[in-house]
């Protein structure tokens, strides 16, 4: 069957605007579930509720570790590029820095002696202090707690500008020479129009990536110092999904063996899940650059094909979202510590921590940003509280809103 294809003229797609929110909370399922994990995750989150943890905890946030970030950064090159192509490269960089380099400045100064004290109270009281509190309190004179010294969960802002930045020079150079440039686009959309081609082609890719880092997978960077492997890595997403646009006609292809993909990635995933202290590491690399497109081509079609269509819920979510993302953190870090002495299963406390962090994230959203001045900072203007207003909003005549975003 011939694949659905998109109008080239785009005014808002809403399956993948949906997708890139839904990539941003699911980092609040990561950090919930990772304080109660089997495995050791100390150098990038400090905190293990001791003789609270259960593997499925672990199964769940590697699971969505290898599609998330990897989508996440697609997503962005094609809305990077439709603000590129669409609006000018002014324009773009005015929009880029308003949205991204203010907010990654802002908040990092903001949530930096938040997110200290929070991660200093848990890790204490899993220590045993029976006077956590008031250790943070007096570690709160401390003016380190206030400069910050790592981008936290801001990491992924701090490299899409750089990525960004990147591109927009590539791009720009790309124009000079438009014949190596329709060269690429039309390899692109024939390797792209072939589903089993373009997985194997794409992961192949990926492989020479993992090979060039000499790992199976990339950890996440949080230092201020740029690493050279996380930005590989997903500098070729981003290029991927900036491609993508300038073939946006392609999106509808996504749906040919979407549900195929997706349930080949979970067995794949489980492989490597179970299997992986009998793999070795070249053989760890080729799995899981190819479990990494599975799932994206997987879920990316999934979203395509039952979120395509104008939701006033999902509107909300997506408007939502970044706020939620950059207020989670302290939540999940201090919530653990908490209710460190209750008599749960760990897996009932991720859930817990989960639920509690949301109810908090979107209480505020709602109350103090939606409508507010930090709305207009964060999402480049302020909405309306009410359901029905999104519905009016979206059948009324607007030029490109989804460049807003």
């Amino acid at each position: 069957m011939k694949a659905q294809t998109l109008p080239r003229k785009i005014e808002r797609i809403h399956s993948l605007d949906s997708l890139r929110a839904i990539m941003m909370l699911l980092g609040l399922v990561i950090h919930s579930a990772i304080s109660y994990a089997v495995l050791d995750y100390s150098s990038s989150w400090p905190l293990k509720a001791t003789n609270s943890t259960h593997l499925s905890n672990d199964v769940i946030l590697i699971f969505i570790h290898f599609f998330r970030m990897p989508l996440f950064f697609l997503v962005a090159g094609f809305f990077g590029a439709m603000l590129f192509y669409e609006r000018g490269v002014q324009k773009m960089v005015k929009n880029r820095v308003s949205r991204i380099i203010y907010p990654l400045i802002v908040f990092l100064f903001i949530l930096t002696p938040l997110i200290n004290a929070a991660f200093t109270y848990s890790q204490r009281v899993f220590e045993g202090d029976e006077n956590a509190f008031e250790t943070v309190l007096s570690l709160l004179s401390s003016i380190s707690m206030y400069i910050p010294d790592k981008t936290f969960h801001l990491w992924f802002l701090y490299y899409l500008v750089m990525i960004t930045g990147v591109s927009v020079l590539l791009a720009l150079l790309m124009k000079k020479i438009p014949q190596i440039s329709g060269k690429i686009s039309q390899g692109f959309e024939w390797v792209f129009e072939r589903p089993i081609l373009r997985i194997l082609v794409f992961a192949s890719c990926s492989s020479l990536i993992y090979l060039f880092m000499g790992a199976s997978k990339v950890d996440t960077s949080f230092s201020l110092i740029p690493d050279i492997n996380t930005f590989a890595f997903y500098f070729f997403f981003y290029i991927v999904g900036w491609v993508l646009f300038k073939s946006k006609h392609l999106l509808g292809s996504f749906t040919r063996f979407d549900w195929a993909c997706m349930i080949s990635g979970i067995f794949v995933f489980f492989g490597i899940f179970l299997m992986n202290k009998l793999m070795d590491e070249t053989a760890r690399m080729f799995a899981s650059a190819l479990l990494v497109w599975l799932l994206i081509f997987g879920i990316t079609g999934l979203f395509i094909r039952y979120g395509s269509k104008h939701s006033a819920l999902m509107r909300y979510i997506s408007d939502a979202s970044y706020w939620v993302y950059l207020a989670h953190l302290m939540f999940t870090a201090v919530l653990p510590g908490a209710i460190a002495e209750w008599p749960l299963h760990p897996t009932l406390k991720f859930l817990f921590v989960m639920t509690v962090t949301l109810m908090i994230c979107f209480a505020s959203y709602h109350l103090f940003v939606r409508t507010t001045f930090i709305g207009q900072f964060l999402n480049g203007r302020k909405y309306s509280r009410r359901f029905s207003d999104i519905k009016q909003a979206e059948k009324a005549p607007t030029s490109n809103p989804v460049l807003n975003n």
